[in-house]
């Protein structure tokens, strides 16, 4: 059974020329499939039942199933554990946010770049997630959403859950322009976010796109020696050349760079990181977003106490850079990437 979920309307012509069809029914197909939540052919009801038939035949329409969900007290984050049908399974989250509903999607079934503060890598990667089941994730909330029947939809998309999108990078691009398809999501390219460890080479090519996706760095210390420790991945593409590239993106789109800073206390939240931070990232198209760690118990590192995160972003504040600290959402549900996942799998 050929797998069509994910593909595009030309793709999807090509799947179904054994069948003789007009070109027309690619389109319909799609919008059952990607707006209309159809699971099956025999969903479609403005096609013959014969052609249902033989579509099912040789056809199939690849979903996740719901593995497990975790909401939180507030109501604002969910989380949920999507399982393929080889029995991967990833996390994606949902978080409704004042302007809108936010969902975070995973584009691998774990990691493997050793991050010394993320529940993702501790159980390395699984594997890549293939465009369509990156989409699936997006569709799987949106569907939810409109069954709620309060009119709500998927507005933003960050892909920044578990997995390096840029070591994955033709399914992820696949994935960003079919979620601008209007057959699919209609989305403005101006909603979607790409965060990065520092992939250097696929951040110029990102860059030559031509579509206007803001890009997100995880930084998480202001020289090499720190963060090649955090970040095992700095050692292959160190800092100067990860913010060069950074530079190169903002520069050619446009489009303000996001530094993703997770605050470790003691360890990265200190008076010389932030006076480095600051000669680091001075005069760029940029915006610094701190982020105090949420715990991994395997991880033995520490959030900042209130005083120390108002004290560092109130340092950056007044040296010029624009700065942010991101709302918690889902902390009672261990929103943060891989740790449900890995509950799963330990169990």
């Amino acid at each position: 059974m050929n797998d069509i979920f994910g593909l595009t309307c030309q793709e999807l012509q090509a799947a179904l020329q054994p069948f003789s069809l007009p070109k027309y029914r690619a389109k319909q197909i799609a919008e059952w499939m990607y707006q209309r939540g159809a699971t099956s052919f025999g969903d479609m009801t403005n096609l013959s039942k014969k052609l249902r038939e033989e579509l099912s035949s040789s056809l199939a329409i690849g979903r996740p199933r719901l593995k497990d969900r975790l909401d939180s007290a507030d109501g604002h984050t969910t989380k949920f554990l999507l399982e393929f049908a080889d029995g991967t399974a990833v996390e994606t989250v949902l978080m409704r946010q004042p302007y809108g509903n936010s969902i975070c999607v995973s584009t691998q079934a774990g990691c493997n770049m050793g991050c010394a503060f993320c529940a993702s890598t501790l159980h390395g990667m699984a594997r890549t997630l293939t465009k369509g089941e990156i989409l699936s994730q997006a569709i799987a909330i949106n569907d939810m959403l409109r069954g709620e029947g309060r009119g709500e939809k998927v507005d933003t998309v960050v892909i920044m859950g578990s997995g390096e999108p840029l070591m994955n990078y033709e399914n992820v691009l696949g994935f960003i322009r079919l979620l601008h398809e209007e057959y699919v999501l209609g989305l403005s390219y101006r909603s979607i976010t790409i965060s990065t460890s520092g992939i250097v080479p696929q951040m110029y090519k990102l860059a030559d796109e031509g579509i206007p996706i803001s890009l997100s760095v995880s930084l998480h210390a202001p020289n090499q020696e720190l963060r090649s420790e955090l970040m095992p991945i700095n050692r292959k593409y160190p800092l100067a050349d990860v913010v060069r590239a950074a530079r190169h993106y903002a520069e050619t789109t446009k489009r303000r760079v996001t530094y993703e800073y997770i605050l470790i206390d003691h360890v990265n939240d200190g008076e010389a990181q932030a006076r480095e931070l600051v000669s680091l990232l001075r005069g760029q198209l940029a915006s610094v977003n701190l982020i105090p760690i949420n715990p991994v118990a395997e991880r033995h590192l520490l959030r900042p106490s209130a005083a120390r995160i108002d004290w560092f972003e109130h340092y950056l504040t007044a040296h010029h850079l624009t700065v942010t600290v991101r709302r918690e959402m889902g902390t009672d549900i261990q929103a943060a990437c891989g740790q449900l996942r890995n509950k799963h799998l330990e169990e």
